[in-house]
């Protein structure tokens, strides 16, 4: 996450351990220094001299100085988040979890909601459920899948080359010369997609999945055999990047922040609970990327009376876009809400109150048949379930740099926990009555 604070005239302060004149150790005044800096979950702001110097600031500081920010106290008006939940966001978005082979950021899942939910379940898809108020007989679904897209291996060559097909709706084209993580039956190693030089030719305009290979550094078949079989997978090898005003980076998070944000909701409900009438199933669902098997699954086994599926959407406010064709959508807008036939009234008419009390703003996106995600297998479950479907903004849909605003993930949160501290357990959210 990326952090701008303003510092005051004069709120640059260093304490000399020997007593050093500001002067000697060569600091400057900078009135209105408007800083940027990256807020890790280990971060501090009392930090040392090489801190400030990594942040662009430039000083001749000697290494017996401790520096320190006094920052502007504007910064208590936006809500942070717990920094154990920071780390979890993290580990979550850095560990591999392609469509069909999701148990173990599943389990890292289990063992991070297990510290507050009341009860934790599974079922035979693989689901990892969180339930506060396990005995509600008012049971509403939190469904975030933590599935990404990839490749599956379908071939060796005789020189150890892998050939690959899609696993999900991931572009062919962005794979030449990315770094691969290849998570094979008998070790996880490191490969590149093989890209043609520009001197012999460089990359065909159309770039299909069969031409892909990927180059993992063996000579032979039999060498390769020795870490990966015909059915393992594939996914970019990326780490996490925070970037400038609160906007984060990285792969899959489609739809791993979904995964993060229902755990989250869950965390904190769990510290200030809603009626316990009301009981809460947040739903770490599979497969959604292939069909949203899991969320089928999900629904049947909880036969929830609602459910709230927290996805992601396209951000179009990037280069390139025909927003007259796709609308308007920020980072930094909002959570976007959308609106549809499959789309309960109610239960977004109760999002909506919570949004106007938190003061939230919200973004709308119309889907006037179905909204590819859990949602469109969920509701089909028991006698049928009314949905709500809240978003994040993400732009580069489907790239390795799906990229967020930490502030509408915050927001997020923020606006479901509100909506189901507001339930009573006796809501009938039929948009007709008799």
């Amino acid at each position: 996450m990326m952090k701008s604070f303003d510092v005051d005239d004069g709120t640059l302060v260093a304490n000399s351990l020997a007593s050093t004149k500001r002067a000697n150790a060569g600091w400057r005044e900078v009135p209105a220094l408007k800083v940027t800096a990256p807020l890790t979950p280990e971060a501090s702001f009392s930090t040392m001299p090489e801190t400030l110097l990594s942040l662009g600031i430039r000083t001749r500081v000697r290494p017996e100085l401790t520096c320190k920010l006094s920052l502007n106290s504007k910064l208590g008006t936006k809500k942070t988040m717990d920094k154990k939940a920071k780390v979890f966001l993290n580990t979550l978005l850095t560990t591999p979890s392609p469509s069909g082979s999701e148990w173990t950021i599943q389990r890292k899942w289990l063992d991070y909601v297990k510290g507050f939910a009341d009860d934790v379940q599974t079922d035979i898809m693989g689901n990892a459920i969180g339930v506060i108020h396990p005995d509600a007989a008012f049971k509403v679904v939190l469904a975030g899948h933590c599935d990404e897209i990839g490749f599956m291996v379908t071939g060796i060559s005789d020189q150890g080359y892998l050939s690959v097909c899609k696993v999900g709706g991931i572009s062919p084209k962005i794979a030449p010369g990315m770094r691969m993580n290849v998570l094979g039956t008998h070790g996880h190693i490191t490969g590149v997609v093989g890209a043609q030089a520009e001197h012999h030719g460089g990359l065909k305009e159309k770039i299909e999945v069969e031409q892909l290979y990927i180059d993992c550094g063996a000579q032979s078949k039999e060498e390769m055999e020795k870490y990966v079989q015909i059915g393992d997978f594939a996914v970019y090898h990326r780490e996490v990047s925070y970037l400038l005003n609160n906007r984060f980076s990285g792969r899959g998070l489609d739809n791993r922040t979904g995964a993060f944000i229902v755990a989250e909701v869950l965390r904190r409900l769990a510290k200030k609970p809603p009626s316990a009438d009301v009981g809460v199933y947040a739903v770490s669902t599979v497969s959604e990327e292939i069909g949203c098997h899991g969320a089928y699954f999900a629904g049947a086994g909880i036969q929830p009376n609602m459910a709230i599926i927290c996805d992601v959407t396209f951000a179009t406010d990037h280069p390139g876009v025909d927003t007259q064709k796709h609308g308007q959508y920020n980072l930094d807008g909002g959570p976007v809400l959308a609106r549809g036939s499959v789309i309960n009234p109610k239960i977004n008419a109760m999002l909506e109150g919570a949004a106007s009390s938190l003061k939230i703003s919200l973004q709308y996106e119309l889907l006037p048949g179905s909204t590819g995600t859990d949602g469109d297998r969920l509701r089909f479950t028991g006698s049928g379930v009314p949905i709500a479907l809240v978003s994040l903004p993400i732009r580069y849909m489907h790239a390795p740099v799906e990229t967020a605003s930490m502030d509408d993930l915050e927001a997020e949160i923020r606006l479901i926990c509100k909506m189901l501290r507001s339930l009573q357990g006796d809501e009938d959210l039929r948009p007709i009555l008799p």
